[in-house]
């Protein structure tokens, strides 16, 4: 078909529509739509092939992979960047970068004061101490802030999503003191794979990619008055480091992670085995009119 027989068939279709439409998105499905049909013509799709893609998003959807999948096209970094171009042009500069949230938050973890520990003490893996600051964009301390933070385990799995793990396991929102601090200890996360042979795995293979992410902290960091942040640190030997199927390492969010052997550390720690150690401080933008709101409304799981 032309593409003014195309565009002639959508403003059928949208003809349709009753004074009851929601402006936008009458717009937004439109755009979409004419995108969609143009690309079925230019690249001649077949029934077959677009009910094969159709039934694919729908076992994603069965599976709970759409939130795999959006980040695996670049769809969730790219949101990323957008916002930054929204804050660059508020006037915002700096501050610790933000990176993809992923689909593996659950609200409701416990709340501590200070500090946390993270793991119920079940996982052998490396023992990681983690500690920082919450700071403002001059560099003063933000009082009190919420540093929440989920991880996976040593096999990559995420509690409440792995069943075989204890309810809240490696997840702690953590009050950070009078001068923005923080500290917590747990074990040192593994990177993972998307589900072998789910919806992401297939689309992954058929444009030629992989589905490892290295392994990573997240974080949610937030403060009455602030810009909240979204973001999570990589950890800086992982093979998949700058190799993420999600896209979501950036500059500025792999610290050095320091190992630590010294016997009287070990007695001190009170973890009686070599441990990791990582510090990193974040810094927060205060609120600023222009710029959109840093908070995502989306389907997220609650325990």
């Amino acid at each position: 078909m032309e593409r003014a027989e195309i565009d002639a068939l959508l403003q059928r279709f949208d003809q349709t529509a009753s004074e009851q439409a929601n402006p936008r998105t009458r717009a937004i499905v439109n755009r979409l739509m004419r995108e969609l049909c143009y690309a079925i013509e230019d690249f001649d799709i077949q029934p077959s092939e677009f009910w094969s893609a159709v039934e694919l998003l729908a076992d994603a959807g069965r599976s709970g992979e759409l939130g795999l999948i959006v980040p695996g096209l670049g769809l969730e970094h790219f949101l990323d960047l957008r916002a930054d171009e929204a804050e660059r042009k508020a006037g915002l500069l700096g501050g610790t970068p933000r990176t993809i949230e992923g689909p593996l938050y659950v609200a409701g973890a416990p709340l501590c004061e200070c500090e946390a520990r993270l793991d119920d003490g079940k996982d052998d893996g490396e023992p990681l101490f983690m500690r920082g600051q919450v700071r403002d964009d001059a560099g003063r301390p933000v009082p009190h802030a919420l540093v929440e933070v989920w991880h996976a385990n040593s096999l990559g799995n995420y509690s409440y999503f792995d069943k075989t793990q204890s309810d809240f396991n490696l997840r702690r929102g953590i009050r950070a003191d009078e001068q923005g601090r923080y500290r917590f200890r747990s074990i040192m996360p593994c990177g993972y794979s998307v589900p072998p042979g789910g919806a992401t795995d297939r689309l992954l293979l058929q444009l030629g990619r992989h589905g490892h992410r290295p392994a990573h902290v997240h974080f949610f960091v937030s403060a009455p008055g602030f810009r909240k942040l979204t973001t999570q640190i990589n950890i800086q030997d992982d093979p998949h480091l700058w190799d993420d199927f999600a896209f979501g390492t950036r500059d500025g969010l792999v610290p050095d992670v320091q190992r630590v052997s010294a016997p009287e550390e070990l007695r001190q720690s009170g973890v009686g085995k070599p441990f990791a150690r990582i510090e990193f401080n974040f810094t927060l933008h205060r609120e600023a009119a222009p710029a959109p709101s840093t908070e995502v409304s989306r389907a997220r799981a609650q325990a």
